[in-house]
């Protein structure tokens, strides 16, 4: 039987053996491997990405280059035509819908540079539904780091673009994510908000054993981030 059991083992592929002997908790939080796409046209192939706690990751590259359809992929949102996503130890394209809205709802987060939020309600009303959502309590220090404490009760479009913006990236971190995926997050703050609010976000990440997955076209912010990718010619290639 122990025969039995070790030749057993030795054909279970390298990686899944690796799995099993480890701990959830030392797993990284996002491991990406050989993820390639296409449309009519090939997008990226052979990407390989980990991402572990108090870890950010920054994606640069030219309009096109496919940095947020990549970002898509990573986030459950878009099944890449080859290749592996992990999220949490779990490859999340072979879930059920169930445990990918899970996911989606209490364990990532995904800043767009686009706000989305609830136009016909207010600043206040808009981090409501993402506490209740995310069953988490407002973080009222969070809020007043973004500044925007003084302008709850207005509505939405009452709202600079900045400050919406910085009521949407509250929202999403309001639900004390493990992943923040941000796409251009600071595309509509001018450069001393953006610092600030970058500044926030990476503090946050330290706090929460948190990480980020970002796309820019920011080479100054890219570099801000522990590691810096470019998507260049089909590659994700250290920059």
């Amino acid at each position: 039987m122990r025969k039995k059991a070790a030749i057993l083992q030795q054909k279970l592929p390298h990686n899944l053996a690796d799995l099993h002997s480890k701990p959830l908790d030392t797993l990284p939080l996002l491991d990406a491997a050989a993820i390639s796409h296409s449309y009519e046209y090939p997008l990226f192939e052979d990407v390989h990405l980990t991402l572990n706690k108090q870890e950010s990751i920054a994606v640069v590259g030219v309009s096109g280059s496919g940095k947020s359809t990549l970002l898509h992929i990573l986030s459950t949102f878009l099944k890449p035509k080859s290749g592996i996503v992990k999220l949490f130890g779990k490859d999340i394209y072979s879930l059920d819908e169930r445990e990918v809205l899970d996911i989606r709802r209490f364990r990532i987060g995904i800043i767009f540079q686009s706000h989305y939020l609830f136009k016909g309600l207010s600043a206040k009303e808009n981090l409501e539904i993402s506490s209740i959502i995310s069953k988490r309590d407002q973080d009222k220090q969070l809020i007043k780091k973004f500044k925007i404490d003084t302008v709850l009760e207005q509505h939405i479009t009452e709202l600079s673009g900045g400050q919406q913006q910085r009521v949407s990236i509250a929202r999403v971190l309001a639900k004390k994510p493990k992943i923040i995926f941000a796409d251009e997050p600071t595309g509509n703050l001018d450069k001393k908000t953006a610092d600030d609010v970058m500044d926030t976000i990476f503090e946050y990440l330290q706090d929460s054993d948190a990480a980020m997955f970002l796309v820019t076209h920011d080479l100054e912010l890219a570099k801000k981030c522990d590691r810096v990718y470019e998507l260049r010619d089909g590659r994700l290639e250290t920059r």
